[in-house]
């Protein structure tokens, strides 16, 4: 039996994804891991059943290639209008489908974050 543990992404700039995630999805610090060359920070939202992290290579200057942005990650909310309105002051919707009644958000890095409407 297997159980989903984390998901990563690499950052090159840790104390701005860091914020980002905090003040985007309420995201906390779980734990860290420091080394000479490079950080690694667990993320999680207040159920704690998933983590997201945030690797920081420490001599790594340019950004990381995403291909065609066509992975992400998707978090439900149950206050879709409050989080629209927080993620469109911040500047961080990237698309949204209205059909679907979903909308994406982009990190500092690029990475693209689903919002989704707890149905």
């Amino acid at each position: 039996m297997f159980r989903f543990a984390h998901e990563n992404y690499n950052v090159l700039d840790l104390q701005r994804s860091l914020d980002f995630y905090q003040e985007a999805l309420g995201l906390v610090e779980a734990r860290r891991t420091e080394k000479d060359d490079f950080t690694i920070v667990y993320l999680q939202d207040e159920s704690g059943r998933f983590l997201l992290e945030l690797t920081w290579l420490k001599d790594r200057k340019e950004p990381y290639n995403l291909g065609d942005e066509e992975f992400h990650l998707a978090f439900v909310t149950d206050d879709f209008q409050a989080a629209h309105a927080l993620h469109e002051k911040m500047g961080c919707i990237c698309y949204e489908n209205k059909d679907m009644g979903i909308y994406f958000i982009k990190d500092p890095d690029g990475y693209w974050l689903e919002i989704v409407p707890k149905r």
